[in-house]
């Protein structure tokens, strides 16, 4: 079997080119005789590989120098709980934006550490819109307000950054990360896990103002301190080095592509011609308010969900797989990260076009 297209949401398809790369480095690498997964985290051979990915990182998203990059472990989901702990006190309030799941999630895990204020909650438009900015409901004093930019499972995405003060904004960017160019400085904290967009599972980055590090508290343990990884350059104990690796191919792709710019209008082209596609089919359906769809995650519905089966059996067959829509929602959801090549896509219109001609 040749190479399929991959929609999944995550863990995610990966550029061909890297994966080639990492398949003729992996028992020989650099001329060692060993893979990566099996050298030091602490030698000189794998510092430059965490350095030059670091740079790399920088360099792409215009980083600024009072701002560290972390490489961590734990997935996005344990910055859930990580993130009140480091950037505030148990006495301090945190602002919660409630736009789907995983923000729905991360709230959640904040309350049970934090008194959690919600500035506004989607769940009444069913995660298919986004609350009227005024009537949202910001805490002048809150010690950082979280958003999560792209809904992952409803595939509802901000195209803009929410303006929210004074107060830090915190954005779990895992599905949208790397995908355009962004803004860094209007933020106090990104993080993101690296089975979308950045390399495989295992890795979570972020990068955040470094005054923002010296809020910890002496009562969070060593381990769990952002401060403390950002003192030892993401080393404070083994990194998941080979994600990591990989992680630094993905880079140095992106900056041969031209950088988040170019790839930025390439993602926005492969979404509009996949939503042109839906709208104009008279048999999909897209359920998300047309300001807020997303580039990343395209979710869709077919008019009769009893062919839902034979939809995604046959899309197997012509080699488009991952289609299935999260369990919480149903339907279909086509995941095009920066590494589905927008023949991918094409492909899918292309089916989706046929299966309605033949099932309409």
């Amino acid at each position: 079997m040749g190479r399929i297209y991959n929609f999944s949401a995550g863990p995610a398809t990966l550029p061909v080119e890297v994966l080639e790369q990492a398949r003729d480095e992996m028992l020989d690498w650099n001329g060692r005789g060993s893979s990566v997964m099996e050298v030091s985290h602490r030698s000189k051979a794998f510092i430059k590989v965490a350095e030059q990915a670091e740079s790399d990182l920088r360099e792409l998203m215009a980083v600024p120098d009072d701002y560290a990059v972390l490489f961590l472990q734990g997935g996005a989901t344990q910055q859930f709980a990580l993130i009140p702990m480091n950037l505030s006190t148990p006495e301090q309030g945190v602002d919660y934006l409630v736009t789907g799941q995983w923000s729905k999630k991360a709230t959640a895990e904040a309350r049970t550490l934090r008194r959690v204020h919600i500035v506004a909650d989607g769940a009444s438009l069913n995660f298919a819109d986004v609350p009227s900015r005024s009537s949202w409901d910001l805490s002048p004093d809150a010690a950082y307000v979280h958003y999560c930019p792209n809904e992952t499972i409803g595939g509802l995405e901000f195209h803009d950054v929410p303006d929210v003060g004074a107060v830090p904004l915190v954005a779990d960017m895992s599905s949208t990360i790397l995908s355009r160019p962004v803004d860094v400085r209007k933020f106090g904290l990104i993080y993101a896990g690296a089975q979308k967009n950045i390399g495989p599972a295992g890795l979570v980055v972020m990068i955040v103002r470094r005054d923002l590090l010296e809020r910890v508290q002496t009562t969070v343990p060593n381990i769990l301190r952002f401060a403390s990884h950002a003192k030892e350059g993401s080393m404070l104990n083994t990194p998941p080095t080979f994600s990591w690796y990989v992680a630094g191919l993905v880079f140095a792709w992106l900056k041969r592509q031209g950088g988040l710019g170019r790839i930025g209008e390439v993602n926005k082209r492969k979404a509009e011609k996949l939503y042109r596609a839906i709208d104009e089919s008279g048999y999909y359906r897209n359920p998300v308010a047309p300001a807020y769809r997303s580039w990343m995650n395209v979710p869709f519905t077919l008019p009769d969900a009893g062919l839902d089966a034979a939809f995604l059996a046959e899309a197997a067959e012509a080699g488009l797989a991952e289609l299935k829509g999260h369990r919480s929602v149903g339907g279909m959801r086509a995941s095009i990260y920066n590494a589905m090549p927008e023949a991918g896509v094409d492909s899918l219109i292309s089916f989706m076009a046929d299966f309605a001609r033949r099932h309409g």
